[in-house]
């Protein structure tokens, strides 16, 4: 029985990114579900968005080749502006079974200086949300 279909992983491009990578991995396989790696460019400058966007798209691509050759069939996809706005559009335009993150672990004070998406997402979605806590 295929309980997701279609699961959107959001990535920061950073570590913990392999943390969500490493359990989305088995669990798109067990559900023979399509993986889409998603990652929001947040940029200030045109210069800082380009360099970011380069960066963005060397690790997504790398995620998506090693899922690749596990057998999941992986895309990448892109946007730029408000992490937490550009995140629940992409949600709600593409139809998702899942959203799976890595969480940094922050607590609340870190909540409060940097925002937290997962936090966000879990008030704002319908559909099952999967975080994962990085080492």
């Amino acid at each position: 029985m295929q309980v997701y279909k279609k699961i959107l992983v959001t990535m920061d491009c950073s570590p913990v990114d392999n943390v969500i990578i490493d359990h989305i991995s088995l669990l798109a396989k067990q559900n023979d579900a399509e993986v889409f790696l998603f990652h929001v460019i947040h940029a200030h400058t045109l210069d800082q968005k380009r360099a970011l966007g380069e960066k963005a798209e060397k690790d997504l691509e790398a995620h998506r080749g090693r899922l690749q050759k596990e057998g999941v069939k992986a895309h990448t996809l892109f946007r730029t502006g408000e992490p937490e706005s550009e995140v629940l559009a992409e949600i709600k335009e593409n139809g998702y079974d899942l959203v799976a993150m890595a969480t940094h672990g922050h607590h609340f004070l870190g909540d409060i200086l940097f925002g937290s998406v997962s936090d966000k997402l879990k008030h704002s979605i319908n559909i099952p949300l999967l975080l994962i806590r990085a080492h």
